[in-house]
């Protein structure tokens, strides 16, 4: 039961080993370790090489067109070995003497592979920094083992940019027997539409997502940062933490039951980066590419948690936050964590509530299993699966995801000049909405001189649909859809926290051979959706919620 409720102090442990061991040691430690926990770790040495690359590849993207992390295509490609080469132009460094370079004075050498690779200039543009400097001097193998999403040709082409010389043979490093943190994955859904593979990102088809107000497990988006970890109910705890009072609970799955009546509440949980592949059509930007069913609507049943915080003497504020960690790990054991608002957590009609089911079943692995944070109205980054730890702070969460991550920027911010600290964290979603059916490019039929649209609107904050108005003339006449959504009785606007779909059929001109479609969304607050993309671009590619477009072929 000690496990979870010491993270913090193993966490520290982790870095300690990982600073003061070699490689070989390491992995011995940590698999030494790994043995003794009822939660898996992660085994390896540092939280270097995602931060480096991911943040190389951005600065370089716009010069090599890159836009996507890998795929499946991107695999079939044959790799360049540039890390198993020996570069007869460079000189050749023992390990010591590549150890001895893990500061900014001494300058920042990595290896990975037979390569030796300085990223001392690099530094001070990272955001990560500190990250990266946990790995200096040694090998970073097994975060790529972790990292696989930054593992693609590209990549390798930039980091091999980087390189000053190559590995003594004596000394390269065996990585043969490294611990696969995905080999215990779930089975996924064939018919997902996958943005990445490790660590998993998927959507179903478009399609399929507008078939039912509910969405099932199995048609539900699933976003992972990290391998998904294996978890025993019958072990399983969530850490409380009250900082100003320095209060902590430690509460099992059957003792939350056993304390706390569950409630239900309908929401729909979106990811920042919905509809980012649109944004893209404008230019690159850094993020998966998400198409416009990042997004699900279900009936969440689980623990309100301004009832837990109200028996950990929490005092409700307008200032402090509620950090929320998972179980789900980097390789340094440094949780995926977000943060919200108190006065959120604490609201009873804020409805954020500790989810262990979902639809009438029991979570699945992918959506969290056995318990996930359900932030009604909120960005998906800040519905935490795997739920672990949670904490009341005057401060922010310092996670990478809350501070250097899902915020938004002006169109004419770029990575060299973003300024991470003065833009808030995203928190509540902005109307948006999805045309479905048909798809864009496709064929349709015309019945009758009319075709049939499906999609979905939704509104963060609680705002209801209140309309969706579709054209068919580049706005010159709008038609409005039929709603399905949840009874105003039920769902008051301020509380309507699920999807609205809809549906509408529009006139065609009998001589008309192809057709220009646009919807927008208006809420309860009589928030309407931007027309273009061109002028909410974001280089991350958040926020993605201008008016939905399509072209379609008549037949």
């Amino acid at each position: 039961m000690q496990a979870l409720t010491c993270r913090n102090l193993v966490k520290t442990c982790l870095r300690k080993e990982f600073q003061n061991r070699s490689f070989a040691n390491f992995q011995k430690f940590a698999k030494n370790h790994h043995q003794k926990q009822s939660q898996k770790l992660l085994l390896t040495t540092s939280g270097v090489l995602a931060a480096v690359i991911g943040a190389t590849y951005l600065i370089n993207q716009r010069k090599l067109g890159v836009v996507n992390c890998a795929t499946t295509a991107d695999k079939q490609k044959k790799k360049p070995l540039y890390f198993k080469t020996i570069r007869a132009d460079l000189p050749t460094y023992r390990r010591d003497e590549i150890r001895k370079h893990n500061s900014i004075e001494n300058r920042v050498w990595l290896t990975y592979g037979i390569g030796v690779y300085d990223v001392t200039d690099f530094i001070p543009r990272h955001p990560g920094a500190e990250n990266i400097m946990l790995g200096a001097g040694e090998a970073i193998e097994p975060f790529w083992n972790t990292y696989q999403q930054h593992n693609t040709i590209e990549v390798l082409r930039i980091l091999e940019t980087f390189r000053i010389g190559n590995v003594h043979p004596d000394d390269a490093l065996d990585t043969s027997d490294l611990y696969d943190p995905w080999i215990n994955e779930p089975k996924r859904e064939k018919k997902f539409i996958v943005a990445a593979e490790r660590p998993f990102n998927a959507e179903p088809p478009a399609e399929d997502l507008v078939k039912n107000f509910y969405t099932s497990q199995k048609d539900f988006y699933v976003r992972n940062h990290l391998p998904v970890p294996e978890i025993d109910i019958k072990t399983y705890e969530i850490e409380f933490v009250n900082e100003k009072s320095g209060k902590t609970m430690t509460l099992s799955f059957d003792e939350l039951r056993k304390r706390y009546k569950p409630v239900e509440v309908t929401a729909a949980i979106m990811c920042g980066g919905n509809r980012r592949s649109e944004m893209m059509e404008v230019r690159a930007v850094k993020g998966l590419r998400w198409g416009q069913s990042a997004v699900g609507n279900a009936k969440w049943k689980g623990f309100r948690l301004a009832d837990i915080l109200k028996d950990l003497e929490v005092e409700q504020n307008e200032t402090d936050h509620v950090h929320l960690e998972g179980l789900d790990t980097d390789p340094t054991y440094t949780p995926y964590a977000a943060s919200i608002p108190l006065n959120k957590a604490m609201d009873p009609r804020g409805d954020v509530i500790l989810a262990f089911e979902m639809n009438g079943e029991p979570l699945s692995r992918d959506h969290g299993f056995p318990i996930r944070v359900v932030t009604p109205g909120i960005v998906g980054a800040r519905n935490v699966k795997w739920l672990g730890r949670v904490v009341v702070s005057k401060d922010e969460s310092n996670s990478h995801w809350q501070q250097k991550d899902y915020k938004g920027f002006s169109p004419s911010t770029d990575f060299d000049n973003a300024e991470w600290e003065k833009s808030p964290a995203i928190q509540n979603m902005p109307v948006t909405s999805a045309i479905c059916t048909p798809a864009n490019g496709s064929k349709v039929k015309v019945k009758n001189g009319e075709i049939e649209l499906k999609g979905y609107a939704w509104s963060g904050g609680g705002n209801r649909i209140v309309r969706v108005d579709v054209t068919t003339d580049e706005g010159k006449t709008w038609h409005v859809a039929e709603l399905e959504q949840e009874d105003n009785a039920k769902a008051p606007s301020g509380r309507h926290w699920g999807w609205s779909l809809w549906t509408i059929k529009v006139p065609v001109d009998k001589n008309s051979k192809e057709l220009k479609i646009w919807a927008k969304a208006v809420d309860s607050n009589y928030n309407v959706q931007p027309e273009s993309f061109e002028n909410i671009f974001n280089f991350r590619g958040v926020l993605s919620n201008a008016y939905s477009k399509i072209k379609v072929q008549l037949t």
